[in-house]
């Protein structure tokens, strides 16, 4: 895999073959490439990186939100924005915390996945 483009469906085993630093890098160069800027773009790269991830894994709850939120006329890119504003906001409160399991964890992101709709990620 040379590239990366968040709007080009991945070739998950393609993908899961590459080291994770690599993953973030092709991540990273997109958004140089295409002059993204970024607050903090490590962060950045590395909340889409776990996406691809779990969508290369066929995590079926992010396989879904992806195809819904396309659905409703997203582009893949801002899909994969949507859904890890879930994450990153799943991830801060799990900081806060510190106590919750790991399955816990996973049913509340999931859960904030299934009532996640485009137009309201749009509205912010």
């Amino acid at each position: 895999m040379d590239s990366y483009d968040p709007d080009a469906p991945l070739i998950g085993s393609d993908w899961l073959n590459l080291d994770e630093g690599e993953r973030i890098e092709l991540v990273s160069s997109y958004h140089r490439r295409t002059k993204t800027r970024l607050p903090n773009s490590q962060l950045h790269a590395v909340i889409h990186v776990i996406i691809e991830n779990q969508l290369a894994l066929e995590e079926e709850a992010v396989v879904k939100t992806l195809t819904r939120l396309q659905s409703d006329g997203l582009s893949r890119h801002d899909a994969l924005h949507a859904i890890g504003s879930v994450l990153a906001e799943d991830l801060y409160e799990l900081m806060r915390e510190g106590s919750a399991s790991e399955s816990q964890v996973r049913a509340r992101y999931f859960a904030r996945l299934e009532k996640l709709r485009a137009q309201d990620w749009r509205a912010g």
